[in-house]
């Protein structure tokens, strides 16, 4: 699903975020990638769906070494992952029906799809009922579901989620982190980076740790399935990555 061989990026400003990274995520893999704030994490999710180019190295992504992707290319290849940010970028005067929705005017889905795809992909998040509902009538918790929802629409493959717990407390927290490992068990890889570290040692899955750019720890605990994570909603389109 994704290779980074060598992997460098210096920033203009003389930053190294990462030092010769070499990295392999597996289909279907769920991988949290920690560190402390500066340790490289962001930059390595935006290398991945191509907001940035490594100084040196190839990140291959789906096969497709991304490096040298042409600019007008780039589009087709976000459209071929989720992403999820910790400020959740909800458009604030659409309804969480139709920022989802939105996700999928812009890609030019057929119009009769639209709304189905979109409530299916709302249902899954567990927030159909809240469709109408403006982003300030929302919960935080419930603004990242919908973003999660939006990530969802076109059913990718992968899904990148940059500190999607950065901004909720501890219990929306575990429910958002549980959320995307039900997604996981639907066959959709998912790279998660996180400073909390409860929800890390919990869940147990692969573990990439950086610091100072570069890997410093690459631990997999193996397949841990939590309790809640019994009940799971069908996917949208129950695409396997």
């Amino acid at each position: 699903m994704i290779r980074f061989r060598g992997v460098s990026k210096r920033y203009p400003n003389g930053v190294t975020a990462l030092r010769d990274v070499s990295l392999s995520i597996e289909p279907g893999e769920f991988v949290f990638v920690i560190g402390a704030t500066g340790s490289g994490k962001s930059t390595l999710l935006k290398l991945i769906y191509r907001a940035e180019v490594p100084t040196q190295g190839q990140v291959i992504v789906g096969g497709r070494d991304i490096t040298r992707l042409p600019r007008r290319h780039v589009p087709a290849l976000r459209r071929s992952m989720g992403i999820v940010f910790q400020d959740y970028k909800l458009l604030p005067h659409k309804t969480a029906y139709e920022n989802v929705a939105f996700a999928l005017h812009v890609t030019g889905a057929a119009p009769h799809e639209i709304r189905p795809r979109a409530l299916r992909a709302l249902g899954v998040v567990g927030l159909e009922e809240r469709a109408d509902a403006y982003p300030h009538q929302l919960s935080g918790g419930e603004q990242q579901r919908v973003s999660i929802a939006r990530a969802l629409v076109h059913q990718p493959p992968l899904l990148l989620a940059d500190e999607p717990t950065g901004n909720l407390d501890p219990r929306t927290s575990w429910e958002i982190i549980q959320l995307l490992s039900r997604i996981n068990l639907h066959g959709t890889t998912v790279v998660v980076t996180t400073h909390n570290k409860t929800i890390v040692d919990i869940l147990r899955k692969r573990v990439v740790e950086l610091a100072g750019g570069t890997v410093v720890r690459d631990e997999d605990y193996g397949l841990y399935t939590p309790r809640a994570a019994v009940d799971v909603p069908h996917l949208v389109g129950g695409r396997r990555g």
